[in-house]
């Protein structure tokens, strides 16, 4: 279908609100955002009260006569978005799916409120200062790779490990689901990746409704439960009689796995809830794109993007991540060495031996099942980041 600047657009009906720097766009039937500066917005009002892509034009170089109005080409992104339903009348022929979240709808927003308002924002940042005082005063407490070797059965420190990180996983997701319905928005779970780890998300795409400054606590939901269950496994290690060894140890597994959890949240070049704090703070979205293309310039194997734009304004933001982007890798590098991996040589280094022990040994089957639990992750990383290149 042609457009000239004498085409007239019919858009979808939208939802348009001011942000931080610029404006985000919800595509009513759909239930998706976009970002786009005020040039844009005004050429989307003029639009919708039928004035045609020339008129809407010749009166934004009015308006804007040091930028760059196109109205053309804004039109065809238009279309390429699905926000066009109808050109000169004609009506475009597109399968719209409706992208809304519906879910938890179940738990009230007060439930969600009683635990995270004013006041108890104030308690969850003064419960991670304490954390960081406790681990300060008592250097003891620092986890480290052996506290994940509790018992000398070795599948039963994986299993219990497993468990109680699935646990905390559900509380810390629960955190960002309770933060969400304090609002009385909806959301869902899905299962992504993050590089080699396997990960389960909330989908917080309704925070977007929000005012700028509201999103915040969204984001931070899971890490605020994160360090109450931290604060309470060290106070309990602290007052524990020391002959209590298994749940010395349960406390120690995890504090461990709250303690690289926090840690990987700081790792910025996968977009953690950290992450989304700092694009939120900033007010530059598809920041983690945006940086990608500003160290191409010294790292040319990362793949070029054309899909997305930097504002003038953005520049320095974007410099400035590029720095924590390139710190979180580091930090990866770091938790590899000094925990996983060392986890990792300690397991199979104890279960490898023991595939040579008779069958009716507990330590053979001891190395079946871990070897069994491996192949299970892998096949699951290996499913997600399928999923994830099919999309």
């Amino acid at each position: 279908m042609t457009i000239s600047l004498k085409s007239t657009l019919t858009l979808y009906p939208l939802t348009i609100k001011e942000d931080k720097k610029h404006y985000l766009v919800e595509e009513s039937i759909s239930g998706e955002f976009f970002e786009m500066p005020k040039v844009c917005i005004d050429a989307i009002k003029m639009m919708n009260n039928g004035f045609n892509l020339g008129q809407v034009q010749a009166s934004l170089l009015q308006t804007y006569p040091k930028e760059e109005v196109d109205l053309l080409d804004f039109s065809h992104q238009l279309v390429e978005l699905g926000l066009v339903q109808s050109i000169d009348g004609k009506i475009i022929e597109m399968k719209k799916e409706n992208h809304k979240i519906r879910g938890f709808e179940w738990i009230p927003a007060k439930v969600g409120k009683l635990l995270f308002n004013r006041v108890t924002s104030k308690l969850y940042f003064l419960v991670f200062m304490m954390n960081i005082l406790f681990l300060v005063l008592n250097p003891k407490l620092l986890p480290t790779y052996q506290d994940m070797f509790v018992f000398d059965v070795m599948i039963w420190n994986v299993l219990i490990y497993a468990v109680l990180s699935l646990i905390l996983l559900l509380i810390h997701e629960m955190g960002h689901v309770l933060a969400i319905r304090s609002h009385n928005l909806p959301t869902n779970w899905n299962i992504a990746h993050r590089v080699m780890l396997v990960v389960m998300e909330t989908d917080l795409t309704a925070a977007w409704k929000l005012p700028n400054h509201r999103r915040n606590i969204l984001y931070l939901g899971g890490m605020c439960f994160d360090q109450v269950l931290l604060f309470t496994a060290l106070s309990w290690k602290l007052t524990l009689p020391n002959d209590e060894l298994i749940l010395h140890g349960i406390l120690s597994m995890i504090a461990l796995d709250i303690f690289i959890k926090t840690i990987y949240q700081c790792c910025f070049y996968m977009k953690t809830d950290l992450y989304f704090v700092f694009e939120n703070i900033s007010g530059c979205y598809n920041l983690m794109e945006n940086a990608k293309q500003h160290l191409r310039e010294w790292l040319p194997f990362i793949k070029e993007d054309t899909t997305t734009t930097v504002y003038q304004e953005e520049k320095r933001t974007v410099r400035l991540y590029s720095y924590f982007f390139l710190c979180g890798i580091i930090l990866t590098f770091s938790l590899f060495a000094f925990y996983f991996l060392p986890q990792a040589v300690y397991v199979y280094m104890n279960i490898i031996p023991q595939l040579l022990l008779p069958m009716n040994s507990v330590y053979f089957w001891d190395a079946i099942i871990i070897l069994g639990q491996s192949l299970i992750i892998l096949v699951l990383l290996f499913y997600s980041i399928t999923k994830s290149k099919r999309l």
